[in-house]
């Protein structure tokens, strides 16, 4: 090659490297000037309070130094979330009223998704139902389970110690109508009524700590849901039987002089020799008053109350968290001083359990237990039927060794 060609060769090639290296400057430049442009505002303008984010959630850190920020969040907050934000939820817990398809005739507080926060004495600012919820499971089912197993106990200590009461005189062959047939299918009405009730109660209040470990969590959630309905459906029939109950017995178990006798000396219980008493003696009268009557008829109320059974109520939450715990505290006083009377009226008395299962008693467990009805009905002051049936044995006590 000539040396003419070599040099055109030489300023051909420099050429092309000077073109290529101008467009790659040209191609660069447009991507690095908007850093640099960008850079520069970030060192001269000064900070703005309270510019808004692309995150609505997000506060400035000197967004408090503008009081129109938080109307301006809340109102961004309502645009952009609605009915999903935090300060909808803040009205909630105050207690605002929003809109409900129920009738407010018939739900007064169906606009109200939750009970407003209150402020009770000694305490701090807290919702009313959650409060409910603290004094059920703090207080009433803790103390309450207590009481049933202290009340448990205590009869199988005295069952131990002093075994089945009665039996001092001979059985004399002759029957003495103690409860008709009536007054014995009222009893075991009220009775039946009233086991399933506390059984179904029981599970429903205190399973969750002896039955669902063993048991697991669907079969106790198929048991305590198929015992709320019994719990609803027997109910209103304890309700009868209970006034049924009252009517009849009424008129037997009103105090008179006999039973402060009968009380000063504790019922004979500390020796061998019972304390004469008419039909029901004062233990029983106080428990027909205390243990059925007083606390049966709050325990009705307050269960038809809330199964929404008595009209021209209404039945807001607050009401309705009341009328739980006076239900709970009477059912429980009903089950602690009636364990007592089925202790009694079976194995705790010889003779009881058959008295309520046939209606009659012998005449030696009748001068035995209560003397003054005996008399009255040996008397004819008390009607009541007899048998014809030759004496066994002589009314008198066995004979101390």
């Amino acid at each position: 090659m000539s040396k003419r060609s070599t040099t055109r060769l030489s300023g051909w090639l420099l050429g092309l490297a000077l073109a290529g290296s101008l467009g790659l400057a040209q191609a660069q430049a447009p991507q690095a000037a908007p850093a640099a442009d960008a850079a520069a505002p970030a060192a001269t303008a000064p900070a703005v309070a309270g510019v808004k984010s692309a995150n609505i959630f997000e506060i400035a850190p000197d967004a408090s130094t503008d009081p129109n920020y938080a109307n301006q969040t809340n109102a961004e907050r309502k645009q952009v979330q609605p009915g999903n934000n935090a300060p909808m939820w803040r009205d909630v817990g105050r207690g605002v009223t929003g809109y409900s398809s129920l009738p407010l005739t018939q739900a007064p507080e169906a606009g109200n998704l939750i009970q407003p926060f209150v402020q009770y004495p000694g305490s701090r600012l807290t919702n009313a139902g959650e409060a409910w919820r603290q004094v059920r499971n703090n207080w009433l089912i803790p103390y309450g389970g207590a009481l049933l197993f202290i009340v448990l106990l205590t009869l199988a200590i005295f069952y131990k110690a002093k075994g089945s009461l009665g039996g001092h005189l001979p059985d004399t062959g002759r029957q003495i109508e103690r409860f008709t047939p009536f007054e014995r299918a009222a009893h075991w009405s009220n009775a039946g009524a009233f086991i399933a009730l506390a059984v179904s109660g029981i599970v429903m209040a205190f399973g969750k700590f002896f039955i669902l470990p063993v048991i697991g969590s669907t079969l106790f959630g198929w048991l305590t849901f198929a015992l709320k309905n019994l719990h609803n459906f027997v109910g209103p029939l304890f309700a009868v039987s209970l006034l049924i109950i009252v009517v009849t017995f009424i008129k037997d178990n009103i105090a008179n002089a006999a039973d402060f006798v009968w009380l000063s000396k504790l019922g004979g219980l500390l020796s061998d020799k019972e304390v004469p008493s008419h039909r029901f003696n004062a233990g029983e009268k106080g428990l027909f008053w205390w243990g059925i009557t007083i606390p049966g008829i709050v325990v009705v109320g307050s269960g038809l109350f809330l199964d929404k059974l008595l009209p021209g109520m209404l039945y807001l939450r607050g009401d309705m968290q009341i009328a739980h715990m006076l239900h709970l505290v009477c059912a429980l006083v009903m089950m602690a001083l009636i364990m007592g009377h089925i202790y009694m009226g079976t194995i705790g008395m010889k003779g009881a359990y058959s008295a309520m299962k046939t209606g009659y008693v012998d005449e030696a467990w009748a001068k035995e237990h209560h003397e003054l009805w005996y008399d009255d009905v040996k008397a004819g002051k008390i009607p009541a039927q007899r048998s014809k049936t030759e004496p066994a044995a002589p009314l008198q006590a066995p004979a101390k060794a």
